[in-house]
């Protein structure tokens, strides 16, 4: 278990008392670990700190002008490069089939491209295929990067560590074209409504798996004698 990305997962889910309450465990197991180099350890601390000690009506807020009303940060990797098309749902279903054949379900409302489900999944796996994946997703988390040091958010800085595990960067050519793309703006609710409108996402979890929201993940964070996660093969 690499409970670095299990802390990272939860640090990118929707603010919650219970993950106000994880912080202290969620800042030990990305300290225990030796996956991020101290620089980015340091450059979390910050959001450690907002989350652990900010209001919480405010950090929700915050999280949803990011990630829920700026299209161009969904933290749906596949909308980045697929949109809506077909290719979105191909690709949905290959990732899913990866997450099965990892020993992962799904049964929460989150896609299978949400990045901290993705970022779950990679907790269960050795580090060789977690690494793998992030190097497949390393043009969009750089992407991400750039997009949030310009909001200047403390966000940022997970998305700065994810990038560099997946060597992402800013001059990949699937990067420069994403770049090309203006950034949302939170405040205009009328195209955002447009945009939104025209994305219908019909493809979701198996509905049976076995696997908790990744919101639930803090329920879950390892600690000494914790039953076995849900969802995982034993």
């Amino acid at each position: 278990m690499i409970r670095t990305f299990k802390a990272l997962s939860a640090l990118l889910s929707y603010p919650s008392a219970d993950l106000q309450q994880a912080m202290p465990e969620i800042q030990q197991a990305i300290a225990s670990e030796s996956i991020l180099r101290p620089a980015h350890v340091a450059g979390l601390q910050p959001l450690m700190q907002d989350l652990a000690k900010g209001d919480l009506f405010d950090l929700q807020e915050e999280y949803v002008l990011l990630f829920d009303r700026s299209r161009t940060l969904s933290l749906n990797l596949f909308e980045h490069i697929h949109g809506e098309s077909r290719d979105r749902g191909g690709a949905m279903v290959d990732l899913l089939e990866t997450y099965r054949a990892g020993g992962f379900e799904l049964a929460g409302p989150e896609l299978p491209d949400h990045l901290p489900v993705l970022l779950e999944f990679l907790a269960t796996q050795p580090m060789a295929v977690a690494q793998e994946l992030l190097v497949d997703a390393g043009a969009i988390l750089a992407v991400l990067t750039e997009r949030l040091i310009r909001r200047e958010t403390p966000y940022a800085a997970v998305l700065v560590a994810l990038a560099e595990l997946g060597n992402g960067a800013v001059d990949d050519e699937v990067a420069v074209a994403l770049l090309a793309e203006p950034d949302d703006n939170p405040n205009d609710l009328k195209a955002l409504d447009e945009i939104w409108e025209e994305a219908q996402v019909t493809f979701a979890p198996d509905p049976n798996a076995g696997c908790p929201a990744t919101r639930d993940i803090l329920s879950r964070m390892d600690v000494p004698n914790s039953p076995a996660r849900a969802g995982t093969a034993q």
